[in-house]
């Protein structure tokens, strides 16, 4: 059963909130289960975006979005270069 995926802005949110709820003397696993997540997606989501703020998710956004911008555009020379190789050994 697939579950709903939260954007990284929530995922912060909901990291800062379980700090919250830890400082107010609850255990993880109760703070955990307040947020709605399993223990497990919650120490993935604190591996990954751990001490991020808004700043450095935004950052990291563009940084994905240009990467892929780069990865499209390297195919793309790529194919257009095989494309070039083959018609100059008369392979067309």
């Amino acid at each position: 059963m697939a579950g709903k995926r939260d954007k990284p802005e929530e995922i912060v949110a909901k990291l800062r909130q379980v700090e919250v709820l830890q400082g107010q003397g609850q255990s993880i696993a109760d703070a955990v289960r307040q947020i709605g997540v399993t223990q497990q997606t919650f120490y993935r989501w604190r591996k990954q975006y751990g001490g991020m703020g808004r700043d450095q998710l935004r950052r990291l956004k563009e940084l994905e979005k240009e990467n892929l911008r780069l990865r499209r555009a390297v195919s793309d020379l790529a194919l257009d270069k095989q494309i070039l190789q083959e018609a100059a050994r008369g392979n067309y």
